[in-house]
């Protein structure tokens, strides 16, 4: 073996070391915000039972979270990996200005959003929704009351992705769990004249202190990650032709959940809200797993590529799409087998009764399929936009949107809500099977232009 080899597997090996002790501590530090979200849905369904209270909540809140997850999460898929290659390519000060100036972009066009959407909101929930005249108006009111936590969540996202450019990972992601311990304590200590409102108190306080939390994390770091001095460069302009595509895909991904809450609205009363209770602990497993192996992967994928040491890359993807895989497979198996035990434990108090238990629990077993798809599909998603091949992502995103629409027609005809359950998992196998294809695909045409002395993929 020679010393070039020797000193390449010694680097994967601690590279892999590295993604590792990263991942293991995103994987803490979001169970431990998983947990407190647990709790926090626990209370919820104690308090209010699987009704029209929850489902008003669930409904106002679907437009926030999913701008917050559009605009930050989408951005940060495209800012880590740029920065990383500028950073390398011109220094600190020209990765600090394409990060300022896209953050910048992202949160005035997010602004802008939430204005247009608190004045239209007596004519677009109606039509999106199917509303009872009594819940209407409480759900236009949580839902203007609401918007702005999107704004907060995508500082402290756009904040978390500039941290993690910088590998530092344990702290940003643990901040999110600010939200539901928020929520927790104002469901609490607040009156019960508050009601639902208490809801809506803890989740705007919770954003708050996530989003104070990150910027001071930011300026206790030293990392720079603001600057006045701007310019467009063709890195920026690369940067937001990635980020527009990644936009739009996250919109269509985001749009099967729209899709899923507005067929469970045309449901019986509390569809929704059974919807949500099964979806909590499948959700729990994704979000640890999924954010951490891919969160913590990515700035050493993107260091591998920008560097075109694709067998680094290769034996990183390998690795870690396996691990996922061995971690995933027996979660899934052993939600499925105490599926109810645990919905009648964690559940079944209160205003939830014995028959939201049955419903829930099916719920929750047809979307635990979905969970090692889900995991290792996320690998896969990282390295693509990595290659800059977004493109690829957002067909992913639109094959998937169409799917969900024809699988939950033909499913909800004999399954209810749960076939809107079933079809998630469907199209979740479908994601999985088309990234994993091009992400291989294109590594192995970037290992033969490596081999023949070329350099893009």
């Amino acid at each position: 073996m020679t010393t070039r080899s020797v000193t390449l597997s010694h680097r994967e090996q601690t590279a892999s070391r590295r993604v590792l002790r990263a991942a293991t501590w995103i994987t803490a530090a979001a169970l431990l915000v998983k947990l407190a979200a647990t709790g926090k849905e626990l209370l919820i369904a104690e308090r209010f039972g699987a009704g029209a209270l929850v489902d008003a909540f669930l409904l106002a809140f679907l437009i926030p979270n999913l701008l917050a997850n559009l605009f930050a999460e989408s951005m940060n898929q495209a800012l880590v990996p740029a920065i990383i290659l500028v950073r390398r390519e011109q220094g600190s000060s020209a990765a600090m200005a394409i990060s300022s100036i896209a953050i910048a972009v992202s949160l005035a066009l997010l602004v802008l959003l939430a204005v247009v959407l608190a004045l239209l909101a007596p004519h677009l929930l109606p039509i999106l929704f199917h509303l009872s005249p009594c819940s209407r108006q409480l759900t236009i009111h949580l839902f203007r009351l609401l918007l702005p936590f999107a704004l907060l969540a995508a500082i402290a996202s756009n904040g978390t992705a500039i941290l993690n450019a910088a590998e530092h990972f344990a702290v940003p992601a643990l901040a999110p769990v600010l939200v539901p311990l928020s929520i927790l304590v104002c469901l609490l200590l607040a009156p019960h004249s508050w009601g639902i409102l208490a809801l809506v108190v803890g989740t705007l306080a919770g954003a708050l202190l996530w989003a104070v939390l990150i910027l001071l994390l930011l300026l206790g770091s030293g990392q720079p990650w603001f600057t006045l001095r701007w310019s467009v460069t063709p890195q920026l302009r690369r940067l937001f032709g990635q980020y527009a595509n990644i936009l739009l895909s996250s919109l269509v991904a985001s749009g099967g959940l729209i899709i899923d809450l507005v067929m469970a609205s045309w449901l019986t009363v509390g569809s929704v809200a059974a919807l949500n209770w099964g979806s909590r602990f499948s959700a729990v497993g994704m979000a640890i797993l999924g954010s951490a192996v891919a969160t913590s992967i990515t700035p050493y994928l993107a260091q591998r590529a920008a560097e075109g040491d694709w067998v680094g890359c290769r034996q990183l993807l390998r690795q870690h799409t396996l691990r996922a895989a061995a971690v995933t497979v027996p979660i899934a198996a052993l939600l499925l087998i105490a599926s109810r035990p645990l919905i009648v434990l964690a559940f079944q108090h209160g205003a939830f009764h014995a028959q939201d238990t049955q419903l829930v629990a099916a719920i929750q077993s047809a979307f635990a399929l979905q969970i090692p798809l889900y995991v290792v599909s996320r690998i896969y998603y990282r390295f693509l936009l990595i290659l800059q091949r977004s493109h690829i992502v957002l067909a992913c995103g639109l094959l998937n949107l169409l799917l969900d629409i024809v699988f939950n027609l033909v499913l909800m005809r004999s399954f209810g809500v749960v076939g809107i359950a079933l079809a998630t998992s469907l199209w979740m196998l479908s994601t999985f099977l088309f990234l994993a294809f091009w992400a291989r695909r294109l590594l192995h045409q970037a290992e033969r232009a490596a081999t023949l002395g070329g350099s893009r993929v």
